[in-house]
């Protein structure tokens, strides 16, 4: 098989348990699973065009845009990676009709498991893709608000008391424990009541949801590929967590590349 074209994140699913990964690649999707246990290619053949206005790029922003798009569009603004920081209510919104429906639609308070146990945030649409992104092995909503500011700032009054990032590497080496979610959210809303009340958040009784990931063996140590220092990269496909492809040559973050244009071959 060999496919070229831009590629985009990997899509997710959740069957039975098992995380199920696609790769957009061109007019195409590859189901990638069936990959696994066999050798593949990854070449990339040059060229970056932008996932917003498709024009070629020399260099990719915000994982796929060019420069100006990473500049004007509101899902590129810092208030994304810092959502207490949204400023729709100044009318400084760099796209008013997309935070209206982006950033002002339900939105989940999180506890995930992934290098350890973590608060996040996300748009209750967005479940389970989320946790199956971050590479999580167990994740447990908590709290339901109206907007993405909202979560926001639960997730800040959070921050003292648990950790917000994943370690990447832990958790691609699977250096992660099995946690008790339930009891640490129990420990955690105790220390908001507050603000909880103020925001109107509703508590979830959602079950701990565990999440197992196409692997048939992980790495032991972490060798980084990068389609800018070798645009060609091969070797077996050992599995996938996360939003990286686990060979036996190295781990690679498609994310991160997302809108390069790749030929893959197996």
């Amino acid at each position: 098989m060999q496919l070229a074209g831009p590629i985009k994140m990997m899509k997710t699913t959740l069957v039975d348990g098992r995380a199920t990964y696609s790769l957009p690649i061109g007019r195409e999707v590859i189901e990638m699973n069936s990959l696994i246990g066999k050798p593949i290619k990854l070449t990339f053949i040059g060229d970056i065009s932008c996932s917003n206005c498709g024009n070629r790029t020399s260099k990719s922003f915000s994982q796929g845009y060019c420069f100006p798009c990473a500049r004007s569009l509101a899902r590129c603004d810092m208030c994304i990676m810092k959502p207490e920081t949204c400023h729709y209510h100044l009318g400084t919104c760099r796209e008013p009709e997309w935070g209206l429906s982006n950033c002002f639609s339900p939105h989940i308070v999180y506890l995930a498991n992934s290098s350890g146990p973590k608060v996040g945030i996300t748009r209750a649409s967005n479940m389970p893709g989320r946790w199956i992104d971050q590479g999580a092995i167990s994740a447990l909503p908590i709290l339901k608000v109206n907007s993405r500011i909202d979560s926001g700032q639960i997730e800040s009054a959070l921050k003292p008391f648990i950790a917000d990032k994943t370690n990447w590497r832990k958790m691609l080496k699977n250096e992660v424990e099995p946690t008790d979610l339930l009891e640490i959210k129990n420990g955690l809303l105790e220390k908001i009541p507050e603000l909880i009340n103020h925001l109107e958040a509703k508590q979830l009784d959602d079950e701990m949801l565990n999440i197992n990931y196409p692997v048939l063996k992980y790495p032991t140590k972490i060798v980084s590929l990068n389609f800018d220092k070798t645009p060609s990269i091969s070797g077996v496909l050992d599995g996938i967590k996360g939003q990286y492809l686990l060979l036996d040559s190295g781990v690679l973050n498609m994310r991160k590349f997302s809108s390069y244009h790749i030929e893959l071959t197996s």
